[in-house]
């Protein structure tokens, strides 16, 4: 494993755990987030809105209060990802503080996931394809106590794993394991401009294509440097995909407002396979490239 720049591994953790936090916090303060997946079902929740709150279970769905309280712990949430985002910038600031935070935001974007599992029929690979978003804030506190230390074979096999879990899910979804969603195919149709039938097709091989990069990351020397470099390069693709399909159909603004931040939500889907090349000695040979490019200028 490759020990050196420890600073950059460093600034990567940074910039994947707080993107993750800014765009979840840009959805919780101007879009929505699924609580009511929880707080308004009845099967779940009912025993406790009678024993806590001493009300039958109409009078609390139907009170107009029920739903300010709910909006503004969605809002709550959304001021503390905002925050805990700044502290993942600055991390070596705060201390234990700070990492307290980053460990409270990281179990807080599990719950999330767990609620997005909840929305959509508790299909586990709803849950774990968001494996390297809530994981991110909770890797960048436990490396900050010694980040000369903790970048170790340790954190690079935990980060395959994520890698793993995340990519093997979308996959899940893209061949149609669980039901296809109808973005996965409109976002192809229109960013490469077939039909669907071939948009379907283009899923097909790409899910193939997941599952088998999350095998070969795992086996020793080149092939896993390679498996990581095409990693880094579909997830960045997957994540600028969202804002640049829907470029075509919705008007600038739409797009900023409900696109980008859905973008910026997966930069740990390249920053953390990134990260794992780097780990694994994929950036060795970097300054002997950049010396035999410069002779070629030269000449």
């Amino acid at each position: 494993m490759e020990k050196a720049t420890p600073t950059l591994w460093f600034r990567i953790l940074q910039w994947s755990a707080a993107s993750v936090l800014f765009a979840r916090g840009w959805q919780h303060l101007y879009w929505d987030a699924p609580f009511r997946t929880l707080l308004w079902d009845q099967a779940w929740m009912e025993s406790t809105v009678q024993t806590v709150l001493g009300m039958d279970w109409q009078t609390y769905v139907t009170h107009p209060g029920t739903d300010w309280w709910i909006q503004q712990l969605v809002f709550g949430t959304g001021v503390f990802y905002v925050l805990a985002g700044i502290v993942a910038v600055t991390v070596h600031r705060w201390g234990r503080s700070g990492r307290v935070v980053l460990w409270l935001s990281s179990f807080s974007l599990l719950v999330l996931a767990a609620l997005y599992c909840k929305d959509k029929f508790f299909f586990l690979g709803q849950f774990f394809e968001y494996t390297l978003q809530f994981t991110a804030p909770a890797v960048l506190a436990w490396v900050a106590v010694d980040p000369k230390k903790r970048f170790n074979g340790s954190l690079l096999l935990f980060l395959k794993v994520g890698i793993a879990l995340t990519f093997t899910c979308h996959g899940l979804y893209a061949v149609g394991y669980y039901p296809r969603p109808g973005y996965f195919v409109f976002m192809v149709m229109s960013i490469l401009g077939v039909d669907d039938l071939m948009a379907a097709h283009f899923l097909q091989v790409a899910a193939v294509l997941d599952f088998l990069l999350s095998v070969l990351i795992f086996l020793p020397g080149r092939i896993a440097r390679i498996a990581l470099v095409y990693a880094a390069f579909w997830g960045l693709s997957t994540t600028l995909a969202r804002p640049w399909a829907y470029a075509y159909v919705a008007t600038w603004d739409t797009v900023l407002l409900q696109w980008v931040h859905e973008a910026v939500m997966r930069f740990p889907h390249f920053l953390v396979p990134t990260l794992a090349f780097g780990l694994s000695g994929g950036f060795k040979r970097l300054p002997q490239i950049r010396q035999q490019f410069q002779l070629v200028l030269k000449r």
